[in-house]
């Protein structure tokens, strides 16, 4: 929670320099207490009730998105732990496809023609890359035929996958995007199109629910990225620098790409990273297939 206050002053202070301006800067020492200073804010401010909304289902969907980004932080591959995750990757895609159905949820449950849209909208994004992201996540099972996170570290101790996947890691880094709602695939919270999407009609607690839940994924993401492209030593300091590097590209990305069309983004997602995908699922069971006879002719000999 407080990685996430610090990620939300971050975000500002980046996108603050981008637009040639400072960011918050009165609040404590250059701004650092600006994050409890809003988180406060939002939860003493007025609550809202909307007469047409679903009332039950309304106040409960994004404590139920907050709960399931909590979850996902079971996944993080200590090396000692209270228990072992072998299908670690596995429950990581399950836990992010039940994911849109609290977007979906939200936006039903407001009973507003926009919240409608960016849920629909959400839905259609989703669907799309969760597929390229199991196919990618298929790839390294291949490759290193483990499904449990710790096995990583094991496997990068020589090299770092990214420089043997790095056209795999670009569509890895654009499906994350459009997997957290991230410009430029914000769809489902469309500023300029949908007046904030399938939040519009949530306030105080209920919106700051589902504002943690956003950051807390980015987070946890950019961890997961670290873990299967760029080593595994999550017992060494300089991981949580390549975490904090990937963070500062989420909003690098925000600050200086605009939104995409929306027929661009499924084009993108079916005509582009499902080759890419495709051909390196190709590639790496030729790869084990030459190795495995290579070792049992060795054997022979």
């Amino acid at each position: 929670m407080v990685g996430v206050a610090f990620t939300t002053l971050l975000e500002r202070k980046v996108l603050g320099y981008i637009q040639l301006r400072k960011g918050p800067n009165r609040v404590g020492i250059m701004g650092l207490l600006q994050p409890f200073s809003d988180g406060l804010k939002l939860f003493f401010k007025e609550q809202v009730n909307l007469g047409y909304s679903n009332f039950f289902i309304y106040y409960r969907a994004p404590v139920f998105i907050l709960i399931l980004s909590f979850i996902l932080w079971s996944l993080f591959p200590f090396i000692r732990s209270v228990f072992k995750f072998d299908y670690g990757l596995i429950f990581f895609l399950c836990c992010t496809g039940i994911g849109v159905y609290g977007v979906l949820i939200c936006g039903w449950s407001s009973n507003s023609n926009y919240a409608i849209l960016g849920a629909i909208r959400s839905v259609a994004q989703t669907i799309s890359y969760e597929v390229r992201m199991a196919l990618i996540i298929i790839n390294f099972f291949i490759l290193i035929y483990r499904f449990n996170l710790v096995d990583f570290s094991f496997y990068q101790s020589s090299i770092w996958f990214i420089f043997i996947s790095l056209p795999l890691f670009l569509s890895w880094f654009g499906s994350i995007l459009a997997e957290t709602n991230r410009s430029p695939f914000d769809f489902a919270e469309g500023e300029s199109e949908l007046v904030s999407g399938f939040n519009i009609e949530y306030r105080r607690g209920g919106f700051a629910y589902i504002f943690l839940s956003e950051y807390i994924n980015i987070i946890f993401i950019s961890i997961l990225t670290c873990i299967i492209f760029m080593g595994c030593d999550t017992y060494s300091i300089i991981f949580f620098y390549r975490v904090v590097f990937l963070v500062f590209i989420f909003i690098w990305v925000r600050g200086t790409l605009p939104r995409f069309r929306y027929d661009k983004l499924i084009y993108l997602t079916w005509k582009t990273f499902l080759p890419i995908s495709l051909n390196y699922i190709l590639f790496f069971s030729g790869f084990l297939i030459f190795i495995i006879i290579f070792y049992h002719l060795n054997e022979w000999s």
